[in-house]
């Protein structure tokens, strides 16, 4: 039998740009292992991971307890179908919903299936409504910047025109809110609408959390015309703020939350979560999955909650995520560049004075092994493993110090790009 040869950087490009539908700009690294906090390249680089797979390895790598479930289920059982019962759906959903406060949960693949499915209930359900009596329409009030996926019915309540218009059209009656705007919201909302769709805090949208007067004013809202309140934490949720959802940072309890990103550390699993009442407007047939809550998903995100748990590291990702945003907030009172530094628990951004600044540092700290990323243009997103340590906020925050430092005595003569400049620090 003829083995397949190992194939390097450049290779793997030329193979992907030839095979695959070109829908990602990747960055020229090519990963074979992880550690901890770490990520290693072909070549043995250790990079620091303060993205973890867009917020999906809160365990960070290799982690015994995700390793450990992995080996248990694989030999036992990978798939049955929603046909029939395995032990894992039951426990799982068990534990969800005493984390998230739900009453009944739909697991499914992804985040974006898992909003796709809130979406459906929610206008379902207006339509038990209206079966019932009550006037209630079936438009969806979003914010402005908010992102819910890629799906059709995702990427409708997703505000950026780039990501709805080259698919158009897209779901209908859906209107966006201004950000963090009580009073337009209530200028929008009307017994024509089914639900509000909010992230507690804009992951794409650059680290913006949602006051608690506006959820608050959302909550109220809904409950006047029985609308549904929908809150998506796919990329806020399982422990990213330091509480299992962030929405319970203001004590306001949605009808319907999606989680996904970190639940199985990168198997793929997703989840919609609901009320009692909201759930009646689904019955069998009405919507359904082939692979959402197989085995080895639902094993895995077990050991994900255990490990939360056990390891107390909602307490860890608070105090972390603390002392980071302090570190940072050092940084802003040295460079003007620095506007902004915001977010909770381990979801972090740092908002930067210019697009381009923000892509050079971007560059500027992938040249010293760390891993971030940029969104909504100008804002560095940190969103790293909830075991990073005070040593590795050190780390990081020397290097952007050094970067902007550099930038700072080229700002003058504008000689030279930081990224160029940063291959001397």
């Amino acid at each position: 039998m003829t083995s397949t040869p190992t194939l390097g950087l450049h290779d793997l490009q030329a193979a992907e740009a030839k095979l695959l539908v070109q829908t990602y700009e990747r960055y020229p690294l090519l990963f074979v292992s992880g550690s901890g906090v770490h990520l290693r390249d072909a070549h043995g680089t250790e990079y620091l991971d303060l993205l973890s797979g867009i917020g999906v390895c809160a365990l960070g790598y290799n982690h015994p307890s995700i390793t450990r479930a992995i080996a248990e289920q694989a030999p036992l059982l990978l798939h049955t179908s929603n046909l029939f019962f395995h032990r894992g759906t039951a426990e799982l959903a068990a534990r969800l919903t005493e984390i998230t406060g739900m009453d009944r949960v739909f697991l499914c693949n992804s985040g974006t299936e898992a909003w796709e499915a809130a979406l459906k209930l929610a206008r379902a359900h207006a339509g038990l409504l209206r079966a019932e009596g009550k006037a209630i329409g079936t438009r969806f009030l979003a914010l402005e910047h908010s992102f819910h996926g890629r799906t059709m019915g995702s990427v409708a309540t997703t505000h950026k025109a780039k990501y709805r218009e080259p698919f158009a059209p897209v779901m209908p009656d859906v209107h966006f809110v201004p950000f963090n705007d009580v009073e337009a919201l209530r200028a929008a909302f009307s017994s024509d609408v089914c639900a509000i769709a909010i992230e507690p805090i804009q992951g794409e949208g650059g680290i913006n959390s949602v006051s608690q007067a506006f959820l608050m004013a959302a909550r109220e809202l809904c409950d006047s015309t029985g609308a549904l309140l929908i809150l998506d934490e796919i990329q806020s949720g399982m422990g990213r703020t330091g509480k299992w959802c962030a929405y319970q940072h203001s004590n306001v309890l949605p009808d319907i939350t999606t989680l996904a990103k970190p639940m199985a550390g990168g198997i793929p699993i997703g989840a919609m979560l609901c009320t009692d009442d909201a759930a009646r407007a689904f019955t069998p047939g009405m919507h359904g999955t082939t692979f959402g809550g197989n085995p080895l998903a639902c094993a895995v995100a077990l050991a994900v909650i255990d490990e939360i748990i056990q390891s107390n590291l909602l307490e860890h990702v608070i105090s972390t995520g603390e002392y980071f945003r302090a570190e940072l907030r050092r940084l802003q009172s040295k460079y003007p560049a620095i506007v902004d530094v915001r977010g909770l628990g381990l979801m972090i951004g740092v908002e930067l004075a210019s697009e381009d600044l923000a892509k050079s540092v971007l560059s500027g700290m992938m040249e010293r092994h760390i891993l971030i990323n940029r969104t909504h243009e100008t804002v560095l997103r940190f969103l790293p493993p909830f075991l990073l340590a005070p040593g590795h906020v050190d780390h990081a925050v020397l290097a952007l110090d050094q970067l902007l430092a550099l930038q700072k005595q080229l700002e003058p003569s504008h000689s030279t790009t930081l990224t160029g400049a940063s291959k001397l620090g």
